[in-house]
């Protein structure tokens, strides 16, 4: 099972590639056969290839993410992280759950957010 720090340090790790907006180095911290559900209820994402997919339409956008607190670790192999993700004029603030292989490469990312988590302005 990784550390609570190896999780914590994958989960900046995905904060920073992501702002950036490097699909493969994204990419590069799921397992291959890892799962994103984003959000959860929509269609899950399954494997490196239909992540990539996913990851390139939405990066493309240029979005921004900040954590709202500091990313949060378990006694197993989850850590979570509430975020805001900025598009443009839009907010969607979010809890992202992710669970770690012993590589610590990430085996699933869920992500909650709802409707009312939209802030327009």
């Amino acid at each position: 099972m990784p550390s609570e720090a190896a999780m914590k340090a994958a989960m900046q790790a995905y904060f920073d590639q992501f702002n950036a907006g490097d699909v493969e180095a994204v990419v590069a911290l799921f397992a291959p056969d890892a799962i994103v559900e984003d959000p959860v209820g929509s269609a899950p994402h399954v494997g490196t290839d239909a992540i990539r997919a996913a990851f390139a339409g939405v990066l493309s956008q240029r979005p921004h993410l900040t954590l709202s607190a500091p990313p949060r670790g378990s006694h197993g192999n989850a850590a979570a992280m509430a975020l805001e993700a900025r598009l443009g004029d839009l907010t969607i603030r979010a809890i992202d759950v992710l669970t770690f292989d012993e590589a610590c490469k990430i085996t699933s990312l869920k992500a909650y957010f709802g409707p009312e988590d939209f802030i327009k302005g």
